[in-house]
């Protein structure tokens, strides 16, 4: 499902779906795409939506990647559940396995399968079990792994299970879900499900898994993909410090680290410092710049002596030389900011 705006990542989304931005080398969802195809499963159907025409002009009918890709686009706003029953005409078996499209996770999608298979069940849930629990739906099971209820978000969880986004469906539950309207499989559907006493069942691991929808975890599940922590089979053989596309011009005394990514064409000028950012294409940084967390979109100019700090600069856009950018500032596609037009010291 990558039918999502991503106003949480604006401006990057303004003319990019979520799922076609830029992570560590790719767009996102070719690693999702790759990680499917290494799990031996070949038919997809992508459930578009904003910008639904992307997705199609970049992956085509899929061969390339080895996998035949269908395409349904979302007319109007259906929700979780409406979403995946907009593609059930598209569906060729009798299971599905059903994904949300900006989930970075490095869960093993055959034992995911196994256990659907093992159990019986109508529905399995992939749940990830994370330190922090308050912050999500949690969804406790039975000894057996039998889901038992869905919690919302709770200052007191009774489980550190939450629910991580990929679901396997037996397909006659997909028609159940009512057509040509908004349905959220969180709060309608599975909830009926158990009413209905199906058998719902959890695959529980603790994996890495990461919602990619906020600029900081963006910018850390992509850098986890460069150094390893997460995996893609795009980088086997590729993990480090950094990822450098090989027409990119990096200067002496550069330093790259933190997982930082440097796309096409992009230009680094001499005794640059640059951590755990992401640079698209076409970017020039002038000497000396210093950047660190931060997103730095395709065609954008860094002047010299610039610092940024957990930023985002927009396509095209132009930062002068000496300026200082931090906390989470947002710098929309276009926009001149003059040599020190804005700092955070003083000018010396």
């Amino acid at each position: 499902m990558v039918g999502g705006k991503g106003t949480r990542l604006r401006p990057l989304t303004v003319n990019t779906p979520k799922p076609m931005l830029p992570t560590a080398g790719h767009p996102f969802l070719t690693h999702l795409l790759a990680r499917i195809k290494a799990a031996g499963i070949t038919h997809v159907v992508l459930g578009t939506s904003f910008k639904a025409e992307v997705f199609e002009e970049y992956f085509g009918d899929g061969s390339e990647m080895g996998l035949e890709i269908e395409y349904v686009v979302e007319d109007q706003p259906l929700g979780t559940g409406g979403g995946i029953r907009n593609v059930y005409d598209k569906l060729r078996h009798d299971t599905a396995i059903v994904f949300n499209g900006d989930v970075l996770s490095g869960a093993d999608l055959n034992s995911i399968l196994d256990t659907h298979r093992e159990k019986d069940a109508d529905l399995t849930m992939h749940l990830v079990r994370v330190a922090n629990p308050r912050a999500f739906g949690c969804v406790p099971t039975d000894e057996d792994g039998r889901v038992s209820e869905f919690l919302e978000k709770t200052e007191d969880p009774p489980t550190d299970q939450i629910n991580a986004g990929c679901y396997v469906f037996k397909k006659e539950l997909i028609e159940q879900i009512p057509a040509g309207r908004a349905v959220s499989v969180e709060r309608e559907t599975f909830p009926q499900l158990l009413e209905e006493g199906k058998r719902v069942f959890g695959h529980v691991d603790a994996s890495y898994w990461r919602d990619m929808g906020t600029p900081s975890d963006f910018v850390r599940g992509s850098a986890d993909l460069v150094r390893g922590i997460a995996y893609s089979p795009l980088l086997e053989g590729k993990t480090g410090e950094s990822l450098v596309d090989a027409s990119a011009g990096v200067r002496d005394g550069v330093l790259l680290l933190g997982g930082t990514v440097v796309g096409r064409g992009t230009e680094i000028g001499a005794g640059c410092r640059v951590d755990n950012t992401v640079i698209f294409d076409g970017v020039t940084i002038e000497p000396g710049a210093v950047i660190e967390n931060s997103i730095i979109s395709s065609g954008a100019r860094i002047g010299a002596n610039a610092h940024i700090s957990g930023c985002i600069i927009g396509e095209g856009a132009q930062v002068g030389a000496r300026c200082e950018l931090n906390a989470g500032m947002r710098v929309f596609p276009g926009v001149v900011i003059p040599d020190s037009g804005i700092r955070f010291s003083s000018d010396q």
